[in-house]
Formats: structure tokens, sequence, C-alpha cells
């Protein structure tokens, strides 16, 4: 029995990572392929991909720049649209932009003594346009979760970390299983 039960925990260690992963694209593939009304299955997200790649392709030369300037400041006039924009344009480029914000690994203690520390990301070390001094602001990811926190923190309790931005990133994200 005590065999069997090996077996059956070694079997989920490989099938759920697995299965979860090919669920996640599945649903994804779905998604897109649902947006286009297509029969065939994948024809919808090769179709985005295709339209991705033509976008990055066109935008890349001196033309699409002035057209994709005039975009943003039509965005930057809507009063609604300008917030979400202009947010999502940020988390996209702190991630794949030429401005990666989380270059810059620190861990953080929380109380007095140093005891508890937590790990995360500097992303804005002048706060003076907010009326605050002396600090800096840490965003701390969450592990198995797309949120987030950012926290407002004295300079003296975030020490840099000499480490990979990636690497410190992946083993927040894996909640510290991660290699």
């Amino acid at each position: 029995m005590k065999k069997i039960s090996q077996y059956f925990l070694q079997g989920l260690l490989i099938l759920v990572p697995v299965v979860a992963t090919v669920y996640v694209f599945y649903i994804i593939f779905a998604k897109i392929d649902g947006i286009f009304g297509f029969d065939v299955p994948g024809l919808g997200f090769l179709l985005t991909i295709a339209l991705i790649l033509a976008v990055g392709f066109v935008s890349s030369n001196l033309l699409a720049n002035n057209v994709m300037l005039r975009v943003d400041r039509m965005f930057a006039r809507m009063p609604l649209v300008t917030m979400i924009y202009t947010s999502i344009k940020d988390l996209v480029d702190a991630f794949v932009g030429d401005k990666k914000s989380f270059n810059k690994p620190v861990q953080v203690a929380l109380d007095a003594e140093s005891n508890i520390r937590v790990l995360g990301f500097i992303t804005r070390e002048d706060l003076s346009a907010l009326g605050i001094a002396d600090r800096v602001a840490v965003y701390l990811p969450q592990s198995y979760n797309f949120a987030a926190n950012l926290i407002i923190v004295d300079r003296s309790r975030v020490s840099p970390l000499i480490a990979d931005p990636k690497e410190v990133m992946k083993f927040i994200v894996s909640g510290g299983v991660s290699a």
C-alpha cells in the first residue's frame, strides 16, 4: 500500500504542473478563438500573434512612432481613458519596455529589529513630487498571484540585493520554492 501511495504522489508531482499549464494555454487559446469566432481551433490565436508581430514591425519605423505619439496624446486628453491607458502602458513598459522598472531587487526590514524581511523592487527613489522625503517606493509582488503591494518605506530599512532581478521575481512569485 505504501508503494501505491508513493506512485500516486509521484504522479501528482508530474501531472499537476503539466495539466495546469496545458489548461491555462487551452483557456487562452479558447478565449482568443472565441473573440474571432473561427471554427478552426488555434486560428484566432495565430491571427492574434500575426497582428502583434505586424504592429511591432510597422511601429519600428519613424512614421509609426509619430502616429503612436499622436495616439498617446489623444488618450492623454480623455479624462477616464488616460488613467487606464497610462497605468497599463506604464506597467507593460515596466516589464518589457525600454525603461524596465523591476531591475533593483531589495529586501525590506518590516520591523525595528529587522527580524521580518520582504523581497521587492525599488520602483521610485525620489518621492519629492508626492511631498515625501527620505523614503522610497518598493513594489512587493505576491506569490502565485497577479497582485502586489506598493509600500513607502524609509531608506534605512532597504538593502539592495546582489542578484539577477529575473531570478528574484521568479523566487518571489513561486513563494520561495523556485531554485
